[in-house]
């Protein structure tokens, strides 16, 4: 089945096109590490053909502990991403908190990311939607499949329909989360693409207590397995070295290990498209 395609800048995101990636690290850490890592990525996914937009969150506000980074803040965060967006030619999403944050991340962001605990929010959703921006709205960890549609005619109620949805893992007991792959088969049904988000969904959330646990030898089995479900996009958060990451460091996958990602995923896609 063809879905509805969204474009996103040049990028033509739904069946029959390819597989789009969305990568970067967690959250910005500073401008100049940001930029380094937009530009790495940006030249792997070149060199592999496949589509590629840049994420990087302004402001984590879900953060486990009062003490965690929560990075540079919207003003400071949304320069920093127009700057990537600008120099390095990649189209930049981040994910957006509250009411009053939508226009002026509408003014930088080509894709305006709705957290999973934000999910249900009408008057956050309604207002996003109003921008006419590519939204991408996160499964909530406490939804079944089926309750997306009511999100997508949230969206759609303000004439908007570019419209992602993101599978990123259900709740299963205490901090651990687990796919239904039949998610991407179901949110799929909307007829609006699917994105896959493969390091969320190994994520353990609290598992350390004051921060969220992990584990990253699952991303790429679930990034493969989400592909041959059907999945549009994948979501992939990297970091050159995680173990330093100032946010969700245990489940992103290294930037030195990108390439064979994405090769791998590239044989999944031929095998099944």
């Amino acid at each position: 089945m063809n879905t509805k395609q969204v474009k996103v800048g040049d990028i033509v995101i739904g069946k029959p096109g390819p597989i789009v990636l969305i990568a970067g690290p967690c959250v910005i850490e500073s401008e100049e590490s940001a930029m380094e890592d937009a530009i790495k990525i940006k030249d792997i996914a070149k060199s592999a053909g496949m589509p590629i937009i840049f994420k990087a969150s302004f402001d984590k506000a879900n953060r486990s502990s009062i003490d965690s980074f929560r990075g540079p803040g919207i003003e400071k965060g949304l320069q920093i991403l127009k700057n990537i967006r600008e120099k390095v030619g990649i189209p930049v999403l981040s994910d957006i908190h509250a009411v009053d944050q939508v226009e002026l991340a509408a003014e930088v962001l080509d894709v305006i990311q709705i957290p999973a605990f934000l999910c249900r929010q009408t008057d956050l959703l309604v207002k996003a939607g109003l921008t006419g921006k590519v939204i991408n709205v996160k499964k909530g960890q406490f939804m079944s499949p089926a309750e997306m549609t009511n999100v997508v005619k949230k969206l759609e109620s303000t004439g908007n329909n570019n419209i992602l949805l993101t599978e990123r893992g259900s709740t299963f007991g205490y901090s651990m989360l687990i796919n239904d792959f039949r998610s991407i088969v179901i949110m799929g049904e909307t007829g609006y693409p699917v994105v896959y988000d493969a390091t969320h969904s190994v994520q353990q959330p609290g598992g350390r207590g004051t921060s969220s646990g992990g584990d990253a030898r699952y991303v790429t089995p679930l990034a493969k397995a989400a592909v041959a479900c059907g999945a549009d996009v994948l979501f992939l958060e990297v970091h050159k070295n995680p173990e330093k990451a100032l946010s969700d460091g245990p489940n992103m996958l290294k930037l030195s290990e990108l390439a064979d990602f994405i090769e791998q995923i590239q044989k999944i896609e031929k095998a099944v498209r």
